[in-house]
């Protein structure tokens, strides 16, 4: 499933959007402000090496990921794969980490509204209090932390539909808002877009920092990332590095 008149192209298997940043922030902000979808919101996600191996690995996922409104590439090494072998190359690489605050920009002239959903309490409050600061006429119709389960998850379902901020930014990890998704969207459907995150809100938060500019071009912001965090890092790259460049080199048209 994709957005009528986004030119996709295939990479390690994932049909991702020839959108750059800025053109996929001002398609957000035009689906924000346009009419909801009766069914559910709209869901837009990102691939990167990781995503791209647990999609081969895991069929369920898979179907959670493909039937994504929009895929963006959240990798470097996807946007050099596709430049390599693809005959639509992706234009770059839409980090959600460079897509948010270019979405809130717009968002603060346009009008639409967000919703923080994820990450730890203190992480979740300073995302919200740095959003604002840059984008003070922003409206933040609410936030929460992502830890919630049971009646408590239900009441929040309830109290973001009654708000119904435009964009559900969802900030949980990978395949936790995938799953999150696939089992709650259709109880928002007064919002009108969800947005997966992953580990936005610790950089928005300043909990965690990016890798330098020539780390992200050069597709090695995963090393700089396994330096800051190598024992809850090294297994999962071990394993998905591998199998990630395999389906970029094999699976790239």
């Amino acid at each position: 499933m994709t957005i009528a008149g986004v030119e996709t192209t295939c990479v390690g298997g994932a049909e991702v959007a020839r959108l750059g940043v800025e053109e996929t922030a001002r398609l957000m902000c035009d689906v924000a402000r346009a009419p909801p979808r009766p069914e559910c919101p709209y869901y837009f996600t990102s691939v990167n090496g990781e995503v791209l191996a647990r999609r081969a690995m895991d069929a369920a996922f898979a179907q959670q990921i493909d039937h994504a409104d929009l895929i963006s590439a959240d990798g470097q090494p996807l946007v050099v794969a596709s430049r390599l072998l693809s005959r639509r190359p992706l234009p770059e690489r839409v980090a959600t980490t460079d897509l948010y605050p270019a979405v809130a920009r717009m968002a603060e002239d346009s009008g639409a509204s967000f919703y923080l959903l994820g990450a730890s309490e203190d992480v979740n409050r300073a995302t919200y209090e740095a959003t604002k600061r840059d984008c003070p006429r922003l409206d933040i119709r609410g936030r929460s932390h992502g830890y919630l389960k049971g009646a408590a998850l239900d009441a929040k379902l309830d109290e973001i539909n009654a708000l119904a901020p435009d964009i559900l930014w969802l900030a949980m990890g990978v395949p936790l808002e995938q799953q999150f998704v696939a089992d709650h969207a259709r109880r928002l459907y007064n919002v009108k877009m969800i947005k997966t995150s992953g580990g936005l809100f610790d950089f928005v938060a300043g909990a965690k920092r990016r890798a330098p500019r020539w780390m992200q071009d050069a597709g090695l912001e995963w090393a700089f990332r396994l330096g800051l965090e190598p024992r809850r890092l090294f297994k999962r790259y071990l394993t998905t590095n591998p199998i990630a460049a395999f389906l970029l080199l094999t699976r790239t048209r």
